[in-house]
C-alpha cells in the first residue's frame, strides 16, 4: 500500500534499480512504524536530519538509483507465516521504507533465504514483476552481524579464533550468502549483486573498553578474516558480484586501535565538523546515541558504495562530492 501522500510520477526508465538486502545497518531510519517518532532511535530529537546510508543515496543520487517509493510493505510476521501456509506469497515485516529496501533490524542471516522476512525470495517475487527493468539493477546485501559479530562472539574469537561455534556460525551465513546470490543470478543473471563484508565491532564506542589485549586484537581480527576472504572469494568467482570491505573502509576513515588494544582513532574532517568515533546524535560523533551509523558514517559509506559500482560495474554515476553531501547535515528528510 503506498503512502498517497508521498506518491510521486513514475521513475525514469533509465534510473538504475537499487535493492537492499539486510539488517539495522541498512534499514531506513525514517521508517516511523519500527522507530516510532518522540523515541530515541535512530537519531531521536535530531531525526529529522539523520540519514540512513539507503536515504543519502535516494537523496543525493535518486536521479541515477531508484530504490522505490517509500510506502507502507508487508504485513506482520504471524499473518504472512498464515498467508504461505495457504500458498499466498506474503512480504514481512510491516514498515515503512523504500519498497525495494528489505532490510529489517534485528535480522540475520537465517532471514536471507528463510525466517519470517524470507528477504532474498520476496526480493526476486518483487523482481520478476519487471525482470527487462533488473537487468540493469543492483542488489546490496549486508548480514552478518547479528549472526556472528555482537559481543559474545567476538569474546569468544578473542580467546580463539578457531572457536568452533563461532566458526561454524560464519560458514552457515556464507553459505546462506552464497545461496542467495546464487538465487538472484539463476533467475536475474545480468543483476549485479554487493556482498559487504562484517563490520568489527571493536570499532563501536560502546566497546572500546574492551579486549585490550594484544592477543585480542590479532585473534578477533583473524577470525572475522573467515567471513571477509570467503565473500572475497565468492565475488572474485561471479562476474557480476562485488565485495565491499567494510572494515577496510572504517580503517581508511577513522582508523583503529593500536598493537596493545587502546583506542587510537582519527577524527575525519566533514565539511565544518571534526568527527570522532564516539556516540551520540549530533553529527560530530561518528555513530548515533543508539549505536547505529551516524549521517557522515552513511554518506561517506554511501560515497564509497557508488565508487564501488562504477569501478567494478562501470555504471557512470556522478561521484559524490562532499560539497553535496555536507548540506545533508542540516537538511530535514523529506520522502
Amino acid at each position: 500500500m503506498s503512502l498517497p501522500a508521498l506518491a510521486s510520477a513514475a521513475p525514469p526508465a533509465d534510473r538504475i534499480p537499487l535493492a537492499v538486502i539486510g539488517d539495522s545497518d541498512s534499514h531506513g531510519y525514517h521508517d516511523d512504524r519500527a522507530f516510532p517518532p518522540g523515541s530515541p532511535e535512530r537519531g531521536g530529537r535530531l531525526r529529522d536530519t539523520t540519514y540512513q546510508w539507503t536515504e543519502a543515496v535516494a537523496a543525493l543520487r535518486g536521479q541515477a538509483f531508484d530504490l522505490g517509493e517509500r510506502e507502507v510493505t508487508g504485513t506482520w510476521g504471524r499473518a504472512a507465516t498464515v498467508l504461505r501456509m495457504v500458498g499466498i506469497d506474503a512480504r514481512a515485516p510491516r514498515k515503512v521504507d523504500h519498497r525495494y529496501n528489505f532490510a529489517v533490524s534485528g535480522q540475520g542471516c537465517d532471514d536471507l533465504m528463510g525466517g519470517k522476512s524470507r528477504q532474498v525470495p520476496e526480493l526476486i517475487r518483487l523482481m520478476n514483476e519487471d525482470p527487462a527493468r533488473w537487468r540493469r539493477g543492483v542488489v546490496v546485501i549486508r548480514m552478518g552481524v547479528n549472526t556472528f559479530g555482537k559481543a559474545g562472539e567476538l569474546d569468544r574469537l578473542a580467546r580463539d579464533p578457531r572457536d568452533p561455534e563461532v566458526v561454524r556460525a560464519i560458514d552457515t551465513c556464507v553459505a546462506q550468502i552464497r545461496t542467495a546470490v546464487d538465487a538472484i543470478g539463476t533467475v536475474h543473471p545480468a543483476t549485479r549483486v554487493v556482498v559487504v563484508g562484517i563490520f568489527d565491532n571493536r570499532h563501536w564506542a560502546s566497546y572500546l573498553t574492551r579486549w585490550r589485549q594484544p592477543a585480542d586484537q590479532t585473534n578477533i581480527s583473524a577470525g572475522l578474516d573467515r567471513f571477509d576472504q570467503a565473500l572475497q572469494r565468492l565475488a572474485s568467482d561471479r562476474p557480476q558480484v562485488a565485495f565491499f570491505d567494510d572494515r577496510a573502509w572504517f580503517a581508511s576513515l577513522w582508523g583503529g586501535r593500536d598493537a596493545q588494544g587502546v583506542p587510537a582513532y582519527r577524527t575525519v574532517a566533514f565539511g565544518p565538523l571534526t568527527v570522532s568515533n564516539s556516540a551520540g546524535d549530533e553529527p560530530f560523533h561518528a555513530t548515533l546515541a543508539d549505536g547505529h551509523a551516524g549521517t557522515v558514517w552513511n554518506v561517506l559509506w554511501a560515497q564509497s558504495l557508488v565508487d564501488l559500482l562504477n569501478r567494478r560495474f562501470n555504471l557512470g554515476v556522478a561521484p559524490l562530492a562532499e560539497a553535496e553531501m555536507v548540506p545533508l547535515l542540516t537538511r530535514r528528510f523529506s520522502p
